[in-house]
């Protein structure tokens, strides 16, 4: 389906749609600016019914692991209180500038959002974004897209008209190369969520002038160097990973403890599995295409070794498996992405080796959740940080949404504005 003006239409009409849509993208540009009010009205009532349960035939179609969550958060974010406080954050209130020319904040102008599709609340919550600016905006819809999107989107228009000719949304296929490059040349920035093929397709097909806005594929981690409160802390982290599923940027793929003993791995993973499937007991897994991409990755990964002559039996991994999660542990201590859905790697990381290795792995870094005692936290966060990390919480809290969070260490308002002097 096709959302365009506040009309719903079918995909096959999308060339008479295209055909149409540089004159109304005009049309609006140059008439009045839409109000912020007009925006946090609209989410705001939005957020209320779906806490009442108003929303619920919707909800129920949707097929989501950790639905009642997701859902939980996305009311919070689309709070009255929520969204003012992130413009008074993220948007500047008081430009100073001479007696003669006078500097001001204004919305990019057309934004094609290119939306990922690991979370199906994140596309609603670029397109707030976008409107929060002042911005016209342009969703392709991720390919996974459950229809939560589009729905929601066109009840947050019915509600609200006068956002009709601010939202746009197609399910064009990224493979459909000449809409999207009609779509990328309407646009004044471009704001990608993906992995680096995805960003570096989207950098070919930009106009010069055109603002590339990365949001790139992120990898977490947890990193444990003693306890505060061990039996807690452990469950937590457990907890987050099976919540997740490990399909977050924030997610944690690799657990790091600090040490350089194979052994103290070895026995934390024996500990730790317990927790995770206790964790897996409350979050089970319900995505039956999740487990079929495990099952086909590891299948994978046994092939690749017999045809380089590589008995999987001297496999330097040891593998700790429970009911439906596993704990890979390995040697090294290179970051990297974990078989997901409560499959984790566990890493020796001596605190010492903390900056090198992360270096290796800096454009990839995002979030790390902390475990250590109390008189480490804030020694270790700094130096976590500093090797280019976004964010360092509790090992429970990685994927959290708070008040004043960034995103990738950017705030997408601040992304999606640009600066004009005016001269008096």
């Amino acid at each position: 389906m096709i959302l365009a003006n506040g009309i719903l239409y079918d995909t096959k009409e999308q060339n008479k749609v295209l055909d149409g849509l540089k004159d109304k993208l005009t049309a609006t540009l140059t008439g009045a600016p839409l109000e912020r009010e007009t925006v946090v009205s609209a989410f705001d009532s939005l957020g209320k019914d779906l806490a009442a349960g108003k929303l619920n035939d919707l909800i129920d179609s949707i097929d989501l692991d950790g639905k009642d969550y997701y859902l939980d958060m996305m009311g919070n974010m689309m709070s009255r209180k929520f969204l003012e406080d992130k413009i008074a954050l993220e948007l500047y209130s008081d430009l100073k500038g001479s007696d003669r020319i006078k500097t001001k904040q204004i919305p990019l102008g057309v934004i094609f959002h290119i939306a990922a599709g690991n979370m199906d609340v994140l596309p609603i919550v670029s397109i707030a974004e976008g409107l929060l600016a002042g911005n016209i905006n342009i969703l392709k819809l991720p390919q996974a897209d459950s229809g939560l999107t589009i729905k929601a989107l066109k009840i947050l228009i019915d509600r609200e008209p006068r956002l009709k000719d601010h939202i746009y949304v197609f399910d064009t296929p990224s493979s459909d190369i000449a809409t999207m490059q009609k779509l990328a040349d309407l646009s004044d920035g471009i704001s990608v969520w993906g992995g680096d093929e995805a960003v570096k397709a989207v950098r070919q097909m930009s106009r010069p002038g055109t603002r590339l806005i990365e949001w790139g594929h992120k990898l977490g981690f947890a990193y444990i160097s003693g306890f505060e409160d061990k039996e807690n802390e452990l469950k937590s982290l457990a907890e987050h990973i099976m919540l997740t599923k490990q399909l977050l940027c924030s997610s944690c793929q690799v657990i790091y403890i600090d040490t350089d003993k194979y052994e103290d791995v070895i026995a934390f993973a024996e500990e730790f599995i317990s927790y995770l499937e206790n964790a897996a007991l409350k979050y089970p897994v319900t995505e039956l295409g999740g487990v079929a991409e495990l099952t086909l990755r590891r299948y994978a990964e046994r092939i690749d070794r017999h045809i380089s002559s590589e008995d999987p039996s001297t496999d330097n991994d040891k593998i700790i498996r429970g009911q439906s999660t596993s704990i890979t542990v390995k040697k090294d201590s290179k970051l990297e992405l974990s078989y997901m859905y409560g499959n984790v790697i566990v890493k020796p990381l001596p605190s010492d080796n903390i900056a090198s290795v992360l270096r290796d792995s800096k454009e990839y870094l995002q979030t790390a959740g902390l475990i250590c005692e109390s008189d480490k936290r804030e020694s270790l966060s700094e130096l976590i940080y500093r090797c280019g990390l976004e964010r360092v919480t509790r090992a429970g809290h990685m994927s959290e949404f708070f008040k004043g969070e960034a995103h990738d260490g950017e705030y997408p308002l601040a992304r999606y504005s640009r600066f004009v002097n005016i001269e008096y």
